[in-house]
């Protein structure tokens, strides 16, 4: 069976099909040897319709980059956003997206002994498909990625390096380390990036705040933020706050530690953020993460 993602159209015979581009890649030996490394990866502009996935072989990142729909697996509903990213586990089987307004995809599949390692340390739950919010970084990333497997067909030249790099900066800029929308952060963004993590994100820094560590007026360091990274500075601390949240509450922490342990000591407040942002509450969260 291909490695790659296809779609299958599942409702009406009027449905528009989808504008589909999808690359597979080979690994060269060093990145076979890492036991981690892409094996496919594509978009697809999608119409108002129902598109069934063909089986997935290998674990998969799949994102909404814009538009509205839901994702049906068995007893699971999944609402998706522009925004929101899905981690697959491999062997699934079943998975129907019913798309309500015109909407492009993302995914990549990811292959190697170590491959549910890579995906758990990037949010995923073994067995089981779970939604978060992707970053504007990473979404970018995964269309470099795209654009990088795709070509391996044309020319037929390893880029296996070229995309262990992309590979390994998603899960880098997932874990709050200082990567920009298409390079390296400035020396400026960085300091303040590496200061929320060195911190474990217990503080709460203000833009004020974060405007003095990178030695910047408040409304430049805000614009160079937003540039550099994708979304507000106070909005990227929340996200990286919330992830780590989630990497707490899977390692037994109650609702009200975690909390505490990114800054947010009222658990009322902890609990509507954690969802706004994750999709679910930290309670059923930890329930889910931890079976």
């Amino acid at each position: 069976m291909s490695e790659s993602l296809l779609f299958i159209l599942n409702e009406s015979p009027d449905d528009q099909p989808a504008v589909l581009v999808e690359g597979i890649h080979t690994p060269d030996p060093l990145a076979e040897r890492s036991a981690v490394y892409i094996s496919a990866s594509g978009s697809a502009m999608l119409q108002c319709s129902s598109q069934r996935l063909q089986p997935l072989e290998k674990w998969t990142w799949f994102a909404l980059e814009s538009g509205q729909m839901e994702l049906r697996y068995g007893d699971t509903l999944i609402s998706l956003s522009g925004g929101d990213c899905c981690m697959i586990p491999p062997g699934t089987d079943g998975v129907v997206l019913d798309i309500s307004e015109e909407s492009r995809i993302l995914w990549i599949m990811v292959g190697g002994a170590l491959a549910e390692a890579f995906m758990i340390r990037l949010g995923a739950i073994p067995q089981k498909i779970m939604k978060q919010g992707a970053l504007p970084t990473q979404l970018n990333l995964a269309k470099h990625i795209v654009q990088a497997t795709v070509r391996l067909l044309d020319v037929m030249e390893s880029s296996s390096a070229q995309l262990q790099q992309l590979l390994w900066a998603m899960l880098a800029t997932h874990n709050g380390q200082p990567v920009a929308m298409d390079a390296v952060l400035s020396h400026e963004i960085a300091k303040v990036v590496d200061a929320m993590r060195k911190n474990q994100y217990r503080d709460n820094f203000s833009l004020a705040d974060m405007a003095a560590l990178s030695r910047m007026p408040v409304e430049t360091f805000r614009k160079r933020f937003v540039s550099e990274v994708g979304m507000p500075p106070q909005s990227y601390q929340l996200f990286c706050k919330m992830e780590r949240a989630k990497v707490l509450l899977k390692q037994g922490y109650t609702v009200r530690q975690s909390g505490i342990e990114v800054g947010m000591s009222d658990p009322y407040h902890f609990s509507k953020a954690f969802k706004n942002i994750v999709g679910m509450s930290p309670s059923s969260y930890s329930k889910t993460a931890t079976k």
